[in-house]
């Protein structure tokens, strides 16, 4: 019986080891971190270190392509509109609160946070798990937390030096108190591609600052005793494109005043209508506009598995890349939202460590929905259900 024991304890050990449950994984967001960046500018950890010493791809995101819905997304391996962040703005039909990331009192409000975001996967299967400013990590989602956690409301923000080294110091810990899995944010390059455009010599200067940064943390992690056991994977919540003053299309040229409660965001522009009856006016006087398309809630395109969650706008108006549906022009050069199908909204996806093949370069993006079934994988535990698939990555598995 005891020879039967051991036999056993031996074939759940060799089991976790072959999922990668003893090893780290350390994931990195860049903002905006769309996917020619690296081969547009001279970026030599990101672009030929990978190229050579581990896996690099290209990642699709989900819709709409927005930074809290996405984030949410590689999280949870949810769709935006099975986990409920349906974009940087929206509003709640419930209550009639306006759900906005610069509003604390809903952003912070877990109800609004559905599926179950890898920190607390991994967690309630025994995995130490570390949070750096990811979207959600700060919200008591289910009534918790992974084990180790900042607060994007507190103030001053750690600076991007001071994220790098936070990982370095959780990975650093003592074995019994270390995270298998880190998870930092951070908020570039989406501020210079918002601000200046994305192929600029200010978006350029935020990518190749970016790459030294993470250049020097993956040495300091190869430096650690156990280095050699660490993932790291580099990718980003959506991509960015050219915005312009003259590509406006403005509502009220289309919309009586009566028809429209409020629109809220821009790529895409969620209508909620101020009756009911006004939703059909609103969908026929934008339905031959040029260079937008306009749906009710319930009837988007399938491929975008977007519309049917209960906080869906009344009427979703999706511009083609690059223009704007709004009263104002553009002051800024760049944005995102748009069709996450769109060269221009694609991300870069880069990963290296025990787990991930070397010089390999996969041909065709993957859905961003798989990184959470891919994170589970390397950490050895069960994924809750979700909208990914892992097979749809194995090809960068060993």
């Amino acid at each position: 019986m005891r020879f039967y024991t051991f036999f056993l304890s031996l074939i759940v050990a060799v089991a976790a080891m072959a999922a990668g449950s003893d090893h780290y994984t350390v994931i990195v967001s860049l903002d905006g971190f769309r996917w020619d960046y690296p081969e547009a500018f001279d970026t030599p950890f990101l672009e030929q270190y990978f190229v050579k010493h581990g896996v690099k791809a290209v990642m699709m995101p989900s819709f709409p392509s927005k930074t809290f819905p996405n984030h949410y997304t590689l999280a949870t391996g949810l769709y935006p509109d099975h986990h409920g962040i349906l974009a940087n703005k929206f509003k709640i039909r419930s209550t009639g609160k306006i759900y906005s990331l610069s509003k604390s009192e809903t952003r912070s409000d877990p109800q609004y946070y559905g599926g179950d975001p890898i920190w607390l996967t991994a967690r309630r299967q025994g995995v130490i798990t570390a949070t750096v400013y990811w979207v959600g990590s700060d919200v008591p989602i289910k009534g918790g937390y992974a084990n180790y956690w900042k607060n994007y409301q507190t103030k001053p923000l750690l600076t991007f030096d001071e994220r790098v080294n936070e990982v370095v110091r959780l990975l650093s810990l003592p074995e019994a108190e270390r995270p298998h899995l880190v998870m930092a944010y951070f908020e570039e390059p989406d501020h210079a591609g918002h601000n200046n455009g994305p192929v600029t010599m200010a978006t350029r200067r935020s990518v190749e600052h970016l790459d030294s940064l993470l250049s020097g943390l993956w040495h300091r992690i190869q430096s650690l005793p156990h280095g050699t056991q660490v993932n790291l994977i580099v990718t980003g919540d959506h991509g960015m494109t050219w915005l312009s003053r003259y590509r406006l299309i403005r509502p009220s040229y289309y919309l009586k005043d009566e028809w429209v409660e409020r629109i809220d965001g821009d790529y895409p522009a969620l209508i909620t209508a101020r009756k009911p009856k006004y939703i059909d006016d609103i969908v026929r006087a934008l339905q031959d506009v040029p260079h937008l398309r306009a749906w009710k809630r319930g009837e988007l395109p399938s491929y975008l598995h977007y519309g049917t969650h209960e906080n869906t706008a009344d009427v979703v108006v999706l511009p083609d890349v690059g223009w704007t549906f709004g009263e104002k022009a553009p002051t800024i050069q760049g944005s995102h939202g748009f069709d996450h199908t769109c060269s221009d909204m694609l991300v870069a996806f880069r990963a290296v460590g025990p787990d991930f093949k070397q010089g390999y370069v996969r041909e065709q993006y993957f859905r961003n929905v798989c990184v959470y079934p891919l994170l589970a994988h390397l950490l050895g535990v069960e994924p809750s259900p979700n909208d990914g698939s892992l097979a749809e990555v194995q090809d960068l598995l060993r």
